[in-house]
Order: C-alpha cells, then sequence, then structure tokens
C-alpha cells in the first residue's frame, strides 16, 4: 500500500472518531434536555401534591374544628341533662321530706289524742271509784238497819242475820265489779283495736300488691298445626321421650297452634314450657335433642333460682343468708298456695311486718328475716315428709338461722308458743297477705266442707239454739237460748268456740265468732 493510502486510510478512521464524538455529544445534549423536562414536570408534581396536601389539612382542620363544637354542645347537653335530672332528684327528696314532716305531724296529733283519751279514763275510773266508796258506805247503812230489822221482825240471831246479808252484799258487789270489768275491757279493747287497725291498714296500704291466682297449665304457641305433628313424631316417640323427660303431660288436642303443658309441680312445668318452646325454635324434634334440651333448661333454671333468691334478698334488704336457703328462697318461684305465689306472697310477708315492727319500735330485721322464711318449707313438701313448718324448722336449723327466726317459722301457725313480739307480727303479716282479695282461691269441695265444720264445732256447744256462717265462712254467728246463757257466758262461749276452730279446722285469714243473745217480751192487749 502507498503512503498515499496509507494517510487516506488514517484521515477516515479519524473521520470516523469524530463524526462518533459529533453523535455522541448530540445525543447528551438530547439527554440533558429530556431531563430538564423530567424536573420541571417533577417540581409542577410536587407543587400539585403540595397544594392537594395543603387542601386536605384545610379541610381535616375545619372538619375538626366542626367536631370539636360539636362535641362541646354534647357535653353541654348532656350537663344540662345532668343538672336537670339533679334538681328533679333535689325537689323529690323535698317532696318525701315534706311528706314524712306531715306523717310525723299527724302521729303526734294521734298520740295527743290518745293522751287525752287516756286522761279521760283516768278521770272516768277516779269518778267510779269514789262511787263504788259511796257505794261502800251506803252498803255499811244498809247492813246496820238490815241487822235491826232482821233481830227484830224475823227473830234471828245477830250472826244468822249477818251470814245471810253479807252474802247478799257479795252478790251485788260481785255483779257491779263485773260489770265495772266489763266496761274497762271493752274500752280498752276498742282502744286496742283500734290502733291495730291503723297499723295494719298502713302497713296493707304501702304494700298495694297485686295478685292473680296461678294454674297447673301452660299453654305454647305453635308457627303452624303442622307443628304438633313433628312434636308427636313417629308412633309418639317425641312425645313419649318429651314426657319421660320432663314429667309433664302434653295435652294435643284440636285447639289451633297451641299445645297445653300440664302438671302439678310448678318447677317441672316451667321447665317443660321452656323446653317444648326451645325445640320449636330449634326445629330439631327427635329424643336425642330433647334429653339434650331439657338438660341445658334444667341447668339454667338451677342458675335463675339463684338469682331469684338473691333478688328477693336484696329486695327486703336481708343479708347473711347461706347460699341454699338463698336457693330455696328462689325455689318459691315456682310453688304456689291455695294458687298464691309463695315466693311473692314471703316478700309481702316480710315487708308488711318490717313495717308494723317499725311502728311498734321492735326489730325490723328479725321480722323482715321471719317473714321471707316463713313459709320456705313448702318448696320441700313434694320431696319430704312432713309439714311445711316442719321442714321450714329442719332447713333453717341446719343452716344455723338465729332461734328467734327459727322460732318465727314454728310459730306462725301455732303449732309451738310465740316467743318473741316480732314472731307475732310475722303471723299477722301471714294472715294479711293471705287474706287479701283475690289473693288466694280455694276448692268448692273445702269450702264447703269447712262451712259445715264450721257449723258442726258452733253447734255441739249446750245451750246454742242457732248457727250461721256468712261472709264466706269468714264469720260464724252463733244464737243462743237466752234463759240457758247469760251475758257473761255469751263472751267465755264466744271464746270457747274460737279456740276450738283454731285447732281443729286450716283456713286462710282469720274467722270472727260472734254470740248473740237476744230475749224478747210479749203483751197482748185485749
Amino acid at each position: 500500500m502507498s503512503v498515499f493510502e496509507l494517510l487516506l486510510a488514517g484521515g477516515g478512521v479519524v473521520a470516523g472518531a469524530v463524526i462518533a464524538l459529533l453523535g455522541y455529544g448530540a445525543m447528551l445534549r438530547s439527554k440533558g434536555r429530556d431531563a430538564a423536562g423530567l424536573l420541571e414536570t417533577a417540581e409542577r408534581n410536587a407543587k400539585q401534591v403540595v397544594g392537594r396536601a395543603r387542601d386536605e389539612a384545610e379541610k381535616a382542620r375545619a372538619a375538626a374544628v366542626v367536631e370539636g363544637k360539636m362535641e362541646a354542645l354534647k357535653l353541654r347537653e348532656d350537663a344540662e341533662k345532668d343538672l336537670t335530672r339533679r334538681r328533679e332528684e333535689s325537689e323529690r327528696s323535698e317532696r318525701r321530706l315534706e311528706e314524712r314532716e306531715r306523717a310525723l305531724t299527724r302521729r303526734s296529733e294521734e298520740l295527743d289524742r290518745q293522751a287525752k283519751a287516756v286522761s279521760g279514763q283516768q278521770s272516768a275510773l277516779a269518778q267510779k271509784e269514789l262511787s263504788l266508796d259511796g257505794r261502800a258506805k251506803e252498803v255499811d247503812a244498809l247492813v246496820h238497819e238490815q241487822r235491826q230489822r232482821l233481830e227484830r221482825i224475823a227473830g234471828l240471831s245477830a250472826e244468822e242475820a249477818r251470814r245471810e246479808f253479807f252474802q247478799r252484799v257479795e252478790d251485788e258487789a260481785r255483779a257491779q265489779a263485773a260489770a265495772l270489768a266489763r266496761d274497762i275491757r271493752d274500752q280498752a279493747k276498742k282502744n286496742s283495736e283500734r290502733e291495730a287497725k291503723r297499723i295494719i291498714a298502713m302497713s296493707i296500704q304501702r304494700v298495694a300488691a297485686e295478685h292473680t291466682a296461678e294454674t297447673t297449665v301452660a299453654a305454647v304457641a305453635l308457627p303452624s298445626d303442622e307443628m304438633k305433628g313433628r312434636i308427636i313424631g313417629r308412633e309418639g316417640r317425641n312425645i313419649r321421650a318429651f314426657e319421660m323427660a320432663t314429667g309433664v303431660d302434653l295435652i294435643i288436642d284440636d285447639t289451633p297452634d297451641t299445645v297445653i303443658v300440664s302438671c302439678f309441680d310448678p318447677v317441672r312445668r316451667e321447665v317443660g314450657r321452656r323446653a317444648l318452646e326451645a325445640l320449636i325454635t330449634d326445629g330439631r324434634i327427635h329424643p336425642g335433642r330433647i334429653e339434650e334440651i331439657v338438660k341445658k333448661i334444667q341447668k339454667e333454671l338451677e342458675e335463675q333460682l339463684v338469682e331469684l333468691g338473691e333478688q328477693a334478698a336484696y329486695e327486703t334488704g336481708i343479708h347473711g343468708l347461706h347460699p341454699e336457703m338463698i336457693k330455696l328462697i328462689g325455689r318459691m318461684r315456682y310453688r304456689t298456695s291455695y294458687g298464691q305465689n309463695i315466693y311473692d306472697h314471703s316478700k309481702e310477708v316480710s315487708w308488711i311486718a318490717g313495717m308494723m315492727a317499725a311502728e311498734l319500735h321492735l326489730d325490723v330485721q328479725l321480722a323482715k328475716r321471719g317473714g321471707l322464711l316463713h313459709d320456705v318449707g313448702k318448696v320441700l313438701t313434694h320431696e319430704s315428709e312432713g309439714t311445711h313448718v316442719q321442714l321450714g324448722v329442719e332447713m333453717a336449723t341446719k343452716y344455723r338461722e338465729n332461734p328467734l327466726v327459727i322460732n318465727c317459722i314454728a310459730a306462725h301457725h301455732d303449732d309451738v308458743p310465740h316467743e318473741t313480739a316480732e314472731s307475732v307480727l310475722v303471723q299477722a303479716a301471714d294472715a294479711i297477705s293471705g287474706s287479701r282479695p283475690g289473693a288466694r282461691r280455694e276448692a268448692f269441695e273445702t269450702y264447703v266442707k269447712r262451712l259445715t265444720k264450721l257449723e258442726e264445732i258452733a253447734t255441739s256447744f249446750e245451750g246454742v239454739d242457732k248457727v250461721n256462717a256468712i261472709q264466706a265462712g269468714r264469720e260464724v254467728r252463733v244464737i243462743v237460748v237466752p234463759d240457758k246463757i247469760d251475758d257473761a257466758k255469751a263472751q267465755e262461749l264466744a271464746e270457747t268456740i274460737a279456740k276450738r276452730i283454731e285447732g281443729e279446722l286450716q283456713y286462710p285469714g282469720q274467722i270472727r265468732v260472734t254470740v248473740i243473745r237476744e230475749t224478747r217480751a210479749m203483751g197482748l192487749a185485749k
């Protein structure tokens, strides 16, 4: 190759390199322009993001301000409501204080009236005593006169005349003393009855409870009559399993969309009702599911009985009861006596006895405790032998109740003597609660037998002419022969008949015995 060719070849290489460098520079300039554009775009996006962030911050701040105002407004409304409630509570407290002041004023006035009445009685007794002194002087004068007359006319000795005269004077004095004692006793009885009626009426008014007699059946509503077939099951296997598990009777008749659960044990009846409702809601009715549901309901009911016992103790203000006693109190919710619910009856007896004890300044807690537990033995009469009084005393003794509380339980049907005044109040409160109109109901056959027995007892006494049981057996009127029964014996006869009725009959409430002695004189004008 010549030198010229070499030079041409070298120049081409250099030219290529120059061209390559020029192209690379152009490429770098193009990338620079692109980078500048990207930077500018990034700045614009950043400004937009900052703007949006600023707008959102403004919105958030405005929302926070609004929310704060709303919260402040709500707090202000709550404060106003709380202030209104406190003002109402204060007004109610003021009204209660005013009522208490009025009650105290009335009681003070009643005590003043009673004091005046006692003063009047004392004055009357003093006058009667003076009158008796005057009578005694008159008797002395008559004795002297009679002695002289007898000695002069009858020719009797002084000793014989003295004995005869003293006998007459003694008979007259006894008659006068009996009349005076009867007047004093009647007056004291009227005053005591008036005070007792006031206390009892106030207690009944403060415990104005409603009563409804309970029945031995419960109705369960069905979604449709098709459910009756599912309850019965194939060849009756479901209904047999249900009755065996619960111990109740299911009555499925033509009554639309209704099944009757029947049982004399209220606890079993309640378990059957709840279990049947749970099975209907669940829809799966077969022997295995029935046993599962019944066990679940029984467990729930046991827990509810404890809650009921605790609630009764809380409502009556009684503390320190044994857990088993609380459970027995809860079981009273599903026991009845003559249709009256024992749970409500025991709470009412506790309240009434406590109120009467407060009026008489006695032990309120003892009266309340005895009233709440007086019928606790009735929940065990289905399971154990013995009367409810005996069973109640056994349970109270077992769980270490106060002996005075045990006496309230044992004496509320006069099985043992009353040891305290609170025990008498429990018995009175029991009679008041049981004798409320509509509180209890009695079978017709038992009612007729009781009326017949009342008339038989009263007729069995000598001197009785007629006997009538009135006011649904609450009162017995005894008409006597006036020649055989005098006024003094009439009172004795009434008390004797009342004691015999107490010993031979069982009845709710009280029975009044009224003896009527009537003498009629007849004249015929011709």
